[in-house]
């Protein structure tokens, strides 16, 4: 038998900070240094019988033995620790093994004892707890056979008293971690205790596990009360931080939070903080700080905002970083995920949920804030505990430092991606009856696909395991991607649980945009102009974000306009005359200058204007009109031919003929010249046109002035355009055969001079 190691300061350091089961010296010490195969031990009454038909009473490994009903110890997953459970019945189960193939395992079910580090609810645990002292729980679970480290013995209070008088196992003793007391039964999702009893008296072998289930379950309570989710007639107003909504608008449930550095809940807080240890020799051991995970945001105003005008408070409710006093309109997809993970966590099994939809639809807000509703219920004890960790593919670096996050979010230690891929791996294929569960939320999931593969195989493999306990959020803009990108064992693994998330109806966008402007104090943005800027948003894509942020534009560019106008009345201001009526004036003139600093459906055009318009096509619309013609014209041409080029002598002409057609009082007045004019000579190069004398020698007689004239400016204007790289034009002179071609996209060009008003009758509205 090799020698007994002494654990190292670290260790021991370590073996604190991670809590839960029974320090252990030694390893494997009753089963042997050989890995020899597990075998059955059948009932003797049963021996000559069918084998698939005899009664598994027991099992063995080499020499070492183990019976329904005797205490043993578990193996723990990293750590010299040990579980310790009382074998409840033999059973067969199948598992993959490292190859990915299926094969047959025997197993145990357990029913688990509990130390008093399991129990993490400070108000309710037991003080008077000795070190040695167990509780025996209801809890059970299946474990293979191979975790089994040896056996255990479990004594009443008096028992142990008269066996080790000192309340002390000596560390020379052979029963040296392998000896207990439990006097009491416990539920550790709920805190309750069963009345103190004999262990003696309650339990003495196989025949009274029945019996000690129904006591401790008979004194305890088994799970947490469910809390239903409150309708918004049922919320009191004390539960909301700041704001009155209408009460007859549906709405998420809205929770009081509290502030928090990080996602882990309260429980794992105290883990997560650095830890210090002297060694005999002075040195210091210091545990890494913990990478800082996206926390969820908070419902607290600030007095600054309270206290400031009512256009910075509508500009920073409509800013898309403000966090809403609820999330509207989302009050189904709230529901259904809220149930699947509050179902995941109280079943204490692993669950894969992909969530699909376009971007601005509030997936991520309505997981947060389902996360936030479900650590509301663990702080009120309605819930069990569990970890949250949100990896957003746009954050990392890589796809591999998944692991290290998730790693973290479990243990609270930085490591390297591949070594924590090696832990992961170790710490969801090994049974443990403490561990608790974690939800992931993987946002961007399309940029953690790697070229192999492998982080989404694990991340969706690993929820499928028996003990893992992991629940995995995967969020993309894609219906189809577990499909499209993924392969199939890999989209298999995701599982039939899909939420889709539609874009916003323009209804929806008017309710979200008018549920943040109820705290402003005064109207601010006209209904037609929520309206308008929620159909126009509504049409292309129904994201909710950029229907906020056309608004809060809007809101600006009204500010603007009041300080425009404030500044230049009273730099205007007259003396005041006597007037018959000064109250009216004054009345006309407040509600003048009240209308200037609305938001109206004019305001929101402008707001769109600036949030579709690139640098080129505010340099169409800022053009000259001659310019703009010559573009029209080109396009017509490009239009009616088909052909890409066109000379300068047709394009003139045809901005000619469109000037005459287009009833555009601005190109009759600027770009026409009517034939009532002096004769002028002929200019070939810009389409000029002189009058036609007569047989006689003398000008023909006048007719009346219409709009038969020549054109003007147009090689000015080709000249421009061409310097620009608008169009490109042949270098020839004195002719107009010159060719010339649209250097921009048609689609551009259209786009930026559809809706300019000196364009009107040009032909840039038409398909």
């Amino acid at each position: 038998m090799p020698p007994k190691r002494k654990r190292t300061k670290l260790e021991e350091a370590r073996h604190y900070l991670s809590g839960g089961g029974v320090l252990r010296e030694d390893s494997d010490d009753e089963l042997g240094d050989d890995d020899l195969p597990w075998e059955w031990i059948y009932d003797e009454k049963s021996k000559d019988g069918d084998s698939a038909q005899r009664r598994v009473v027991g099992a063995r490994m080499g020499t070492f033995q183990c019976h329904v009903g005797d205490i043993v110890l578990l193996k723990a997953p990293v750590s010299n620790e040990a579980w310790v459970a009382i074998i409840y019945d033999f059973v067969e189960g199948e598992s993959e093994d490292d190859g990915g193939d299926v094969v047959t395992e025997k197993k145990a079910s357990m029913m688990w004892f509990s130390s008093e580090k399991e129990i993490t609810n400070k108000k309710k645990k037991r003080t008077d707890f000795l070190p040695n002292e167990l509780y025996i729980t209801t809890n059970f679970d299946e474990n293979a056979l191979s975790t089994i480290n040896g056996k255990a013995t479990v004594l009443s209070k008096e028992a142990f008293d008269q066996r080790y008088p000192s309340g002390k196992v000596p560390r020379n003793a052979k029963d040296y971690g392998k000896i207990f007391v439990c006097s009491r039964g416990v539920s550790t999702r709920t805190a309750t205790y069963t009345e103190e009893f004999n262990w003696k008296e309650v339990y003495n072998g196989k025949q009274d596990l029945d019996s000690l289930t129904e006591l401790v379950e008979s004194q305890t309570v088994k799970t947490r009360k469910r809390k239903a989710l409150k309708s918004i007639k049922e919320i009191d107003l004390d539960d909301f931080v700041t704001g009155d909504g209408d009460e007859d608008d549906p709405q998420t449930p809205r929770k009081r939070r509290k502030f928090a550095t990080g996602t882990p809940t309260s429980s794992r807080v105290k883990q997560l903080t650095p830890r210090k240890f002297t060694t005999p020799t002075g040195r210091k051991i210091v545990t890494k700080k913990p990478l800082e995970f996206t926390p969820l945001g908070t419902r607290l105003l600030s007095p600054s905002q309270m206290q400031a005008s009512p256009y910075q408070i509508a500009r920073s409710t409509l800013h898309v970083s403000a966090v809403p006093h609820a999330l509207p309109c989302r009050e189904s997809e709230f529901d259904t995920v809220y149930s699947h993970l509050e179902a995941a966590i109280t079943a204490g099994t692993g669950a894969c949920i992909y969530i699909s939809g376009t971007p601005g639809t509030g997936k991520t807000a309505t997981v947060r804030e389902v996360v936030a509703s479900l650590q509301s219920a663990v702080a009120e004890e309605q819930l069990d505990d569990f970890y949250f960790v949100e990896i957003n593919g746009m954050k990392v670096t890589d796809p591999h430092q998944s692991y290290s996050l998730l790693w973290e979010a479990l243990k609270g230690d930085r490591v390297s991606s591949a070594h924590a891929l090696e832990l992961l791996e170790r710490e969801f294929t090994t049974p443990s009856p403490r561990r608790v569960p974690c939800v992931v939320l993987m946002d961007e999931l399309d940029q953690l696909v790697t070229k192999n593969q492998g982080v989404m195989y694990n991340f969706f493999n690993w929820p499928q395991l028996r003990h893992s306990r992991l629940i995995v959020l995967a969020v993309a803009n894609t219906m189809d991607l577990p499909e499209r990108t993924l392969s199939n064992k890999i989209s298999s693994r995701l599982g039939l649980t899909r939420i889709t998330f539609p874009g916003y109806t323009h209804t929806q966008l008017m309710t979200i945009i008018q549920s943040r402007l109820e705290g402003v104090g005064q109207v601010i943005v006209e209904s037609d102009a929520v309206q308008f800027a929620s159909r126009k948003v509504a049409a292309v894509s129904g994201d909710a974000r950029r229907a906020l942020d056309i608004c809060r534009r809007a809101v600006e560019i009204a500010e603007q306009e009041t300080l425009a106008t404030d500044t230049a009345g009273k730099e205007n201001q007259v003396p005041d005359t006597p007037s018959k009526t000064p109250g009216r004036q004054r009345s006309a003139l407040a509600t003048l200058a009240q209308k200037k600093g609305i938001v109206t459906i004019a305001t929101i055009k402008r707001a769109i204007n600036e949030a579709t318009s690139t640098p080129l096509a505010a340099y169409l619309r800022s053009l000259p009109l001659a310019s703009k013609l010559f573009l029209a014209a080109l396009l017509a041409r490009l239009r009616r031919t088909g052909i890409t080029e066109s000379t300068l002598a047709d394009v003139v002409d045809e901005a000619r003929k469109m000037g005459i057609m287009a009833h555009n009082k601005a190109v009759v007045e600027y770009l026409l010249t009517p034939e009532s004019t002096p004769p002028a000579p002929v200019d070939v190069e810009l389409g000029v046109g002189a009058s036609t004398p007569s047989k006689r020698g003398r000008p023909a007689a006048r007719k009346e002035p219409d709009k038969a004239a020549r054109m003007l400016g147009m090689g000015v204007a080709a000249q421009e355009l061409a310097e620009a790289g608008i169009v490109g034009v042949e270098g020839r002179h004195g002719d107009r055969v010159g060719r010339v071609r649209l250097g921009v996209s048609e689609e551009e060009v259209r786009g930026a001079l559809r809706e300019d008003e000196e364009c009107a009758g040009l032909g840039f509205a038409g398909g």
